[in-house]
């Protein structure tokens, strides 16, 4: 009966063994799975936070750009707009059409007088004179796109400014239609016709429609007095492949002034070829006094023979004519006091 009940209390005791171990396995089963969900939800954390994190950054460069970008044109602007307030200190800016063909000028303004979208800007000063024009590039006309009649011009006619209606005078353009200038006052002044048509302001522009165009050009308009309008000098300086290119030139015909030269060149040459010749004539005088009192002097100191009753002198004592004489005598021509030299001996 012992026996029986040991046996039943061992069979508990594996029943229970069994049942705590097969408990174990399974809570350890169950810890490992909660441990491998728990990491991937810590992982899929991880890379959502990542994710998370590079948008947010990028995000934050993206805004960070555009906000640069925006300081940068605000700061562009800025310059810009600074560069043209500098630029027009002292002057009041104002708007004059194109076509506009009056020939009054207010004083201490300035005016646009490029075509279409270009800045070309002239200065008038406290007088009402044009005296600078500027511009940062000149672009060339375009016949393509641009408004031009069949003479290249933008207007049928020019500002009337005072001076103009002279015959030897052009409205002559600072920048000219081919050049993208307009046809108001703020860019016409009386012009020696000649200079205009085929002199130094026509070779100037074409120097520039040659090149395409040009930058950093500045036209400075001198006047003899502050009443009139006709310039007396013009200063052109601009920039072309880098190299800076200055023209200078008075507002006169360069024919005239040219030929001027070219007669004072001439009379100066006459006058020198008129003081060589004096001066080798005087050359040749000085030279034939120089060989006679040469010769003086040596026919002074030279040894001559004579007789007393001679008319003569000899060069030598041998010659035929003294043979007859008994007496002959030697010194210097001074001392014999002959003149005529014998035509045998000499």
């Amino acid at each position: 009966m012992k026996k029986k009940k040991l046996g039943c209390i061992g069979g508990v005791l594996v029943v229970l063994f069994l049942v705590i171990s097969l408990f174990g396995s399974t809570e350890k089963e169950v810890n490992i799975d909660t441990n491998v969900a728990s990491n991937q939800v810590v992982s899929k954390q991880d890379n959502s936070n990542k994710t998370t994190n590079t948008e947010n950054e990028n995000s934050s460069n993206k805004n960070s750009s555009d906000e640069n970008k925006e300081i940068s044109n605000s700061t562009t602007t800025k310059s810009n707009s600074d560069d043209t307030k500098g630029m027009f200190d002292g002057y009041k800016l104002i708007e004059v059409d194109g076509g506009d063909l009056s020939g009054h000028r207010e004083p201490n303004v300035v005016v646009d007088i490029g075509f279409g979208d270009r800045e070309y800007w002239a200065f008038t000063n406290e007088y009402g004179q044009l005296v600078k024009v500027v511009a940062k590039k000149i672009i060339l006309q375009d016949e393509s796109t641009e408004p031009v009649n069949s003479k290249g011009r933008y207007y049928p006619d020019e500002a009337k400014v005072p001076g103009v209606e002279s015959k030897y005078l052009d409205e002559g353009h600072i920048i000219a239609d081919s050049l993208g200038g307009v046809s108001n006052a703020y860019n016409i002044t009386p012009q020696n016709s000649t200079l205009n048509r085929h002199g130094d302001q026509a070779y100037m522009e074409k120097v520039i429609r040659n090149a395409g165009g040009c930058t950093d050009f500045v036209a400075i308009i001198t006047y003899p007095d502050t009443k009139t309008t006709i310039p007396s000098h013009y200063s052109y300086t601009y920039t072309i492949n880098g190299n800076v290119i200055n023209d200078e030139f008075d507002n006169i015909n360069p024919d005239k002034y040219n030929s001027r030269l070219e007669s004072n060149s001439s009379n100066n040459k006459s006058s020198s070829t008129s003081t060589e010749g004096s001066n080798t004539t005087n050359n040749s005088s000085k030279n034939n006094n120089t060989t006679n009192e040469s010769q003086s002097s040596s026919n002074n100191s030279e040894i001559v023979y004579w007789t007393p009753k001679g008319k003569s002198y000899h060069s030598t004592d041998r010659c035929p004519t003294l043979s007859r004489s008994k007496t002959i005598l030697s010194g210097t021509q001074a001392q014999s006091g002959k003149s005529d030299p014998c035509d045998k001996c000499h």
